[in-house]
């Protein structure tokens, strides 16, 4: 399937993409490229592959959920310009 500069135009305006004059030509190649790939994925044989409807059909992973730290209060406090203890000091912004 190719498309003419008619159709880009129209697309366009269905997406409400202001294209120029100048504009057509590239996006008409590349819309062209696009449907050329789609093309080539509809002559893979899929014949006997089960459709997939969403991740909901898969068994999830999951790890144990633990209440840490992070264990890394020493590393993200190195970059502090001050501290007190583990904590970032902050100028009083209340009074």
């Amino acid at each position: 399937m190719s498309l003419d500069s008619a159709t880009v135009r129209r697309i366009a305006k269905l997406a409400r993409i202001r294209v120029d004059d100048a504009e057509v030509g590239v996006l008409q190649t590349e819309l062209n490229a696009i449907l050329g790939y789609v093309d080539q994925l509809n002559e893979v044989n899929v014949e006997g592959v089960a459709p997939l409807s969403g991740g909901a059909q898969m068994a999830m992973r999951l790890r144990e959920d633990l209440v840490t730290d992070g264990e890394q209060a020493e590393n993200i406090l190195a970059n502090a310009p001050d501290r007190v203890g583990q904590f970032f000091a902050v100028p009083k912004v209340v009074e």
